[in-house]
């Protein structure tokens, strides 16, 4: 129990790390962060101590009692996000192109996709956001190594790095968890992780 996770927010109530119970513990007791609970109630070491425990509560044991172990919690300061860039990834491209080949513009699944590069890499072309989009395997198959001036075919649109924030990586076994829900409503979890060298 003391390495399960716990959620970190901001001062304004925004997600921005993942830490373990123990860690979550630490800040609380050092007075960096508060406890957050499913009414956004803030609590302090001393009153989320004192709170009485439910059955169905996940508890860590004291010498002398059993603790609540928070979900949520909120670092009384930082108020910033963390900058980061967004990554070059299989999941991020088919977002990017909302699931749809760029050539002949019908949406399908993740599993019906490839990555094609637009200027192929036989002919120097490079892994980047500008060069690979998202294409179906007819599309692939028809434009072969080919550049897109000698197969005839077209781009729904020039492919662009985008300009939306990074998704927030929740583990899978925390996609569930209740106390997060409220908190996690605006962000997508599917996240391949897997960044693409260029």
């Amino acid at each position: 129990m003391i390495d399960s996770h716990v959620l970190v927010l901001n001062r304004s109530f925004l997600p921005i790390n993942i830490t373990t119970a123990k860690r979550a513990f630490s800040l609380l007791y050092q007075g960096i962060a508060k406890a957050v609970n499913s009414q956004y109630e803030t609590f302090d070491y001393e009153s989320w101590s004192d709170l009485s425990i439910e059955q169905h509560d996940e508890t860590i044991g004291l010498v002398d009692r059993a603790i609540k172990i928070p979900r949520v919690i909120l670092l009384v300061t930082y108020d910033r996000i963390p900058k980061t860039q967004v990554r070059f990834t299989r999941a991020n491209i088919y977002a990017r192109d909302r699931n749809t080949c760029q050539y002949c513009g019908v949406v399908f699944t993740k599993n019906e996709l490839s990555l094609d590069h637009i200027i192929p890499r036989a002919y120097g072309g490079a892994s980047c956001w500008e060069n690979i989009v998202c294409c179906c395997f007819s599309c692939n198959k028809k434009k072969g190594s080919m550049g897109l001036h000698e197969t005839g075919m077209k781009l729904l649109k020039p492919p662009a790095k985008p300009r939306w924030p990074p998704f927030f990586k929740v583990p899978l076994q925390d996609i569930r968890r209740q106390e997060w829900r409220m908190f996690l409503n605006m962000v997508d979890i599917s996240y391949w992780n897997t960044e693409l060298l260029e």
